[in-house]
């Protein structure tokens, strides 16, 4: 592939590539990313159109994100993805088992919409309007989609501070990424296959969240039930941010923890 994704690499230790989620960059791992560096060699992607990564010419969709970020995936590697990152993350463990050793999903669902069989997810109607107004005012539309990830969390005013430093400091995403991700988050639903994977897995989710709800937790576990999860009672869509303590400690936890025989 030509015009292969951003990776920043840092740190020392097993390999643990971080995948952001919509709208965003690397640059969102921030608050938790020191600590991380200080037990992983960590591979920050930038996603296709978002931060400091190329966008190419074709249809922008699932395969096309999942191809391209496998196109700088380590041989061998931890794999963390937050919200679009993590269905992402979770495509990439079920098309690539033999490079993923661990999973690590961040209020990310395997269908973000709701429907008649997965009732805990986001209103088709919602998804729609943020993608007919991302024509109209893509800027402010990225702003509000942004607020609406810190809503209910303890931290909310730090939070969307964080966010809204975050979004443009390597400039403008593509437009093209910022409408093809959201057709991504409307359409996608990967469920039949979450019963692919076979790696451990730890789902994280934030009680508070109004775009992945955590009472999906137990529908997921239905599909995964080797996988663990946990949700933070005090965090919205963004728990790296709110709970960004306990949320190092968990995710080395598990990712550091040997399997027991």
């Amino acid at each position: 592939m030509a015009l292969k994704p951003f990776v920043q690499v840092s740190g020392n230790g097993p390999a643990l590539a971080l995948i952001h989620g919509w709208g965003l960059h690397g640059g969102i791992w921030q608050t938790v990313l020191p600590q991380l560096e200080e037990h992983f060699t960590v591979y920050n992607i930038d996603m296709p159109g978002f931060g400091r990564s190329p966008v190419h010419n074709g249809d922008y969709d699932f395969g096309y994100l999942v191809d391209a970020i496998a196109d700088v995936l380590p041989d061998s590697c931890h794999l963390m993805g937050w919200s679009l990152g993590g269905l992402v993350a979770t495509g990439l463990a079920i098309r690539l088992p033999q490079k993923i050793q661990r999973l690590v999903t961040v209020a990310s669902n395997p269908c973000f919409v709701a429907n008649e069989s997965w009732k805990f997810g986001m209103q088709a109607q919602t998804l729609e309007s943020f993608i007919d107004y991302l024509e109209e005012d893509y800027e402010g539309t990225l702003i509000r989609f942004l607020g609406i990830q810190t809503m209910g969390s303890a931290t909310q005013k730090e939070d969307i501070k964080k966010l809204k430093d975050a979004v443009f400091l390597h400039g403008q995403p593509s437009k093209k990424a910022l409408r093809g991700g959201l057709q991504i988050l409307h359409d996608m639903n990967i469920i039949d296959q979450l019963s692919l994977l076979n790696m451990p897995i730890l789902r994280l989710y934030g009680r508070l969240d109004s775009l992945v709800p955590a009472k999906v937790a137990q529908d997921v576990a239905a599909h995964m039930p080797n996988s663990q999860s946990k949700v933070y009672r005090r965090a919205a869509h963004a728990p790296f941010l709110s709970t960004s303590e306990e949320f190092v400690s968990d995710v080395c936890e598990f990712l550091l923890t040997e399997v027991s025989a």
